[in-house]
């Protein structure tokens, strides 16, 4: 057990025949008690700062392993999150390419469609074509037929007409009898 400033002071020494100088000794044990109260002193006050830094130091690496899983998770958690983006990302590209695929094969069909419309368009353009010559060819045969000239020559006389008409009055009238 280590010694006490005041078990230095309470110290006696036994007497000698020719011993040393009482208040010599006294002296010396009163500077010894001086100096080892200051040896205490800074002992227990760096006792002090070595426990202030060893809660300090505990404080910060409870913090530090705080920060680590901290970090751990983030970082599990970005992985995550880029993993369910990747993901994503790719039903996305795939949707697309379905969308894309599907309007594609749309597209084709209306032009198919369209293309045979054309076509039937086209054929029936033809006979309407064909059908319309056919009727002006024959207008023109009609027209230029000596029917026409004959018609032109044709005289009527309206004194026949007259006569013609009474005949048919007199004959509506014997049938409402």
């Amino acid at each position: 057990m280590p010694l006490s400033p005041l078990d230095i002071h309470n110290k006696e020494f036994t007497r000698g025949f020719r011993g040393y100088d009482e208040d010599e000794v006294n002296d010396f044990l009163d500077q010894i008690i001086k100096d080892y109260e200051q040896v205490i002193k800074e002992k227990k006050r760096l006792e002090d700062t070595l426990n202030n830094s060893e809660e300090r130091l505990g404080h910060f690496t409870n913090i530090e392993e705080t920060l680590n899983k901290s970090l751990i998770v983030a970082q599990t958690a970005a992985e995550e999150v880029k993993q369910s983006a990747d993901k994503e990302a790719k039903l996305i590209i795939r949707e697309a390419e379905k969308n894309a695929d599907r309007i594609l094969s749309d597209s084709l069909s209306k032009a198919r469609k369209i293309a045979i419309e054309i076509e039937d368009l086209k054929r029936q353009s033809k006979v309407f074509r064909e059908r319309l010559r056919m009727l002006i060819e024959a207008q023109m045969d009609l027209i230029k037929s000596d029917d026409w000239q004959q018609m032109m020559e044709y005289d009527v006389d309206a004194t026949e007409l007259s006569s013609i008409k009474e005949f048919h009055d007199e004959a509506k009238e014997s049938n409402n009898d």
